[in-house]
Parts: C-alpha cells; structure tokens; sequence
C-alpha cells in the first residue's frame, strides 16, 4: 500500500467533524446535478450547495464556465459531511472530480491524504485573498486552492431592548462594557445575551471568539487566558445574564430565543441577516469584542474551491480555467451574495459594502477573523475542539471549574495531538 494510499484509508476513517452546520451550506435531502453543453469532455464538479438546483444562478453559473472553457459540466451537490467522505472515497478509488468545493476546515484533511493539488501546481492565483483567510487551506508551507468567500460571528442586537435600558452598543468595545450591558438589560427586566454552547463543533464555533479574544492560542486551552474567556461563559450564566439553555443550543435555536424579543444580544453570523430582516424588531449589529478592547478574531466558515489529484494531467488546464471562473472578481460577487458570504478579496468586499453597506460590520468582522486549521494546526484542529467543547460544556454545568476542565482539556488535547 502506498504512503498516499494509507493516508486516504486513515482519513476515510476520521469522523469529519469540523463542519459547521450554519458556517457551511445548508443541506437537502437529495443531491442536484447540472449539466452545460460543450464539446471537449465533461468535467465534474462537486460542491456542499444540494439547496441549489439546474434552475439556481449558482448552477448556471458552473454551467458557464464550463461552456467558456470548451467543456460540458456535470454538477453534483452534497451534504457537507457526505461530500468530504465521498471524496476521500473517490480519491482512494482513483475517480476524484475535477474540481471540488469543500468547507474550509476539511481543507487540511484532504491535503493531508494526498486528494488535492497545491494552487502552485494548479496556477492558481491567490494574491488578492485576504491572508487570513487564505491560511485556512494552508498547511506545511502550502495553500490548497482558493476561498470562494467567507462567513463569521457577530453579536446582533435588539434596538427596542437596549433602548429601555439605555445601553448605546456603540460603546460596547471590550469585555467588561458588554457585560455592563448585559446587567442593565437584566434589570431593566429582560434578557442579556444567547449564544450556543452545544457540545458540538457548533459550541466551539461559538466560543472561538471569546478564546482567540482573550489572547489564548489552541495549543495551549488551560492558560490563564483560556481560563478567563471561559469565566467570561460561566459568570453570564451564574449571574443570569444568559441562559441556561446555552448548554443544548445550536445556532438556529438560539437565534430562535432572540427571535422572540426577549433578548439584547444574540451571538450568530452572517447567514441569519434574512431572518433578522424578519423578526419584526428594529435590529443592528457589533464585532465581537476583544477582552482589552478591539473586534475579536472570530472563525470562519466558508468553502474553498479546490483541484483534486487527477491521474491524467493533461486535465489540469482546463480544470485551472474552471477555477479562474468560479473565483473571479463578478463571479464570486455573484455567488458570496446568494450565500450570504463575505468575498474573499477587498475589492469585492468593498463592491459588497457599496451595494448593501450593513455588510460593513462583517466585512470588518472577516477582516479580524482566521480559520481553525490556521496556525498550521490543520488535521490538529479537531482533536483540539472536542476537549475544548467537553471543557465549556463541563464548567457551563457546574460540574467543573473552568480552570479544571480546561487542564483536562488540554492533558485530552496534547496526547491527540502528539
């Protein structure tokens, strides 16, 4: 068995965790195929948009730029999960799709088994991407294609419920002003703030800003730092300034608490604006603070456009066309507004700005924002965020301190990651 082989296998028998159900695409039940007439061949295309079908501008988008490139497409959308098992499957079986569109933590999983091409190898240019970003598909000195734009967190608030308790969220910028505000909501008779702290991906999402906020780094979860974010969690709830039903939300159930008006704040991200233009409330949006002040680095969600190994080379050009395509600067306008993405570039961020400017707060919030695998952490990460979750999760209930579960967490972490 070859060393690519073995790691394919060992891959394949990962349970791929780090996708966020409200960070990526949203699933269906049965996956959508398009197709574009051309006469040099057909490509495959895979992305995590099952949502969309050969009717969506997503699809006749790929159509396009298959007929632009002499080629005839064939699309095929996957749940997200489905989709990296499925191509760590095919990249095994030595039938991988031409292109391939992942969610951006999956990145490293994929490169570390031997599925992708480099986007030195590729030709893919990467100049304009924001670095952060960017650093998302890299690992060991090497980038794996290019983000096709991004998602990441805020705090959202409630304009009315702020009002009455006379709280301007212009001059929340750290910690302790936010929690301020959390106390005059609280006795000025409503609630303070909800978030998610499922033991899940979904809780880690959620509590990466506050970590990366305080200055922690996910090498080491049980510094003081760390300590501190997660006393930030627990003293929320001690004092009542959250709710206890952090503990099982997911990110559409809290949004579903602060839905109903009782809240000031709700930690979510930029897939909810729809919903938030339904709520039926006056709504604005602020960066997540640091502890010292500054917007934190929140995560980010968002897919990459990538090129996986092929056994016949001479596909690689056309396969960089279709790439090009996908992540010019028209298109990728295109696509990051029907997903709700941030772009990846500032020169479309800032064409996204002009067209709709409430986009300028998550544009300054991708800005601050970095992936989980960056760092370098790569296939590291999800060995990391389980104990991390486990701790939030174990001090959020009572059943530890924070700064024991997080040296559980971190004893869990460094021997997983050896």
């Amino acid at each position: 068995m070859t060393a690519t082989r073995g790691r394919l296998r060992a891959a394949a028998a990962l349970t791929v965790a780090v996708c966020l159900l409200a960070g990526c695409s949203k699933s269906a039940d049965s996956a959508a195929e398009g197709t574009g007439s051309a006469a040099g061949g057909e490509y495959q295309i895979w992305d995590p948009y099952p949502q969309f079908d050969a009717s969506s501008d997503w699809v006749k988008l790929l159509t396009k730029c298959g007929t632009d490139a002499g080629v005839t497409v064939k699309r095929t959308g996957y749940d997200t999960t489905d989709l990296t098992n499925k191509a760590l499957l095919a990249a095994q079986q030595g039938n991988s799709p031409d292109v391939l569109i992942v969610d951006n933590p999956v990145v490293s999983t994929l490169a570390d088994a031997g599925v992708l091409t480099t986007s030195d190898e590729m030709k893919i240019d990467t100049s304009a991407v924001s670095p952060n970003l960017l650093a998302a598909g890299q690992i060991g000195g090497k980038t794996y294609g290019i983000p096709i734009g991004a998602n990441t967190l805020a705090l959202y608030y409630n304009k009315k419920v702020l009002d009455a308790a006379k709280v301007d969220p212009t001059a929340i910028k750290d910690w302790a002003s936010l929690t301020d505000a959390l106390t005059k909501v609280k006795a000025a008779g409503k609630k303070g703030i909800t978030f998610s702290a499922i033991g899940t991906e979904e809780g880690s999402f959620q509590f990466l800003p506050w970590f990366w906020g305080s200055g922690a780094n996910l090498t080491q979860l049980d510094s003081a730092q760390g300590v501190a974010a997660l006393d930030l969690w627990t003293g929320w709830l001690g004092d009542g300034l959250a709710p206890n039903s952090v503990l099982n939300n997911t990110q559409t159930t809290s949004w579903q608490e602060f839905a109903t008006g009782d809240f000031a704040f709700s930690e979510n991200g930029t897939w909810q604006l729809a919903n938030a233009k339904k709520a039926g409330f006056e709504y604005g949006i602020i960066p997540i603070p640091s502890q010292a002040g500054g917007v934190a680095p929140a995560p980010t969600g968002g897919e990459f456009v990538t090129a996986p190994v092929q056994t016949e080379t001479a596909r690689y050009a056309t396969t960089e066309k279709l790439v090009a395509c996908l992540t010019s600067a028209d298109n990728a306008y295109t696509t990051d507004t029907t997903l709700s993405y941030i772009a990846a570039t500032d020169a479309v961020q800032q064409k996204q700005v002009a067209d709709n400017p409430e986009l300028k707060v998550w544009v300054e919030a991708v800005k601050a924002a970095k992936g989980r695998t960056s760092d370098d952490l790569g296939t590291k990460y999800p060995k990391i965020s389980q104990p991390m979750w486990t701790a939030f999760q174990a001090a959020l209930s009572g059943s530890a301190s924070s700064s024991d579960a997080l040296k559980t967490a971190q004893t869990t972490a460094a021997a997983a990651t050896k």
